[in-house]
């Protein structure tokens, strides 16, 4: 039924008044399609079905897939919110994150697609250059801004990675079943289990992006938890406090030799 209406749709296209084939319109109408069906629905036959032209005509604005998948993200990233003029880094950081993530909850498939990627896409450049640039006007060093990238991880594109796929919100009735049984040998999961089955920790799934574990309440929790960290080591930046230095450099400050000209921290 799905191909048969995009064959319509492209026939009434064909039709009325030809809208110039361009690369824009190429990936917006492929984004549509990954909303409707997921990113295993796209394929060049579909997205020239939908616009009424042959998939040969495609290649002339887009190489491949890839750079069709790459597009398709810049188009999501290009959604995300400016930061809001006026306001302080913290603010300013938080509601451009919040943004990008209610971004991802209208797509999404595009999580999946961003952890995909081996390199930057110009949107994505775009952004990062945009947030660092929050940072530093907020007053972080350079350095200091470089570690709060690290520490922000995916969370800066508006979801978390998790290390196990939790495509469920609940434990069925056999891992609990499982988990009971081990209960012995792994007290604290299965207490979590227990309280997970009879609905004292909330997963709404609705609001879950990278995983079922990445819901609102969770994300909004851990970029708070980093926020307010980040606010603290500013904060003794600025006074001079040894704090203000991740542990790491520290270490590597303390064992380096101060007489030993080559001795230098331990890279970043």
């Amino acid at each position: 039924m799905g191909e048969i209406a995009e064959a319509k749709a492209g026939a009434r296209g064909a039709r009325g008044a030809r809208e110039p084939l361009r690369r824009d319109r190429i990936l917006r109408t492929a984004v549509a399609i990954a909303d409707e069906g997921g990113v295993e629905a796209i394929s060049m036959r579909r997205i020239a079905r939908r616009l009424g032209v042959v998939p040969m005509a495609l290649y002339k604005h887009v190489e491949n897939k890839d750079d069709l998948l790459n597009g398709m993200i810049d188009v999501v990233v290009g959604e995300i919110d400016p930061a809001i003029e006026g306001a302080d880094w913290k603010t300013a950081v938080r509601e451009r994150i919040l943004s990008a993530r209610r971004t991802l909850l209208r797509h999404p498939w595009a999580a999946r697609v961003l952890e995909s990627r081996t390199e930057p896409t110009p949107a994505i450049i775009a952004y990062f250059d945009s947030m660092m640039g929050i940072f530093l006007a907020g007053g972080f060093s350079v350095d200091l801004m470089h570690h709060a990238l690290h520490v922000m991880g995916s969370r800066i594109l508006g979801f978390s990675q998790e290390l196990f796929d939790d495509a469920s919100s609940a434990p069925d009735e056999e891992a609990i079943a499982m988990w009971s049984e081990m209960a012995e040998r792994y007290p604290n999961i299965a207490a979590l289990i227990r309280e997970l089955a009879a609905g004292q920790i909330s997963h709404e799934q609705a609001t879950a992006v990278g995983g079922a574990c990445d819901t609102q309440v969770e994300f909004e929790f851990a970029l708070d938890l980093i926020l307010d960290g980040l606010e603290r080591l500013l904060a003794s930046s600025r006074d001079g406090s040894d704090v203000a230095r991740p542990s790491a450099s520290k270490e590597a400050r303390t064992t380096a030799d101060p007489d030993d000209a080559s001795a230098s921290p331990a890279p970043i």
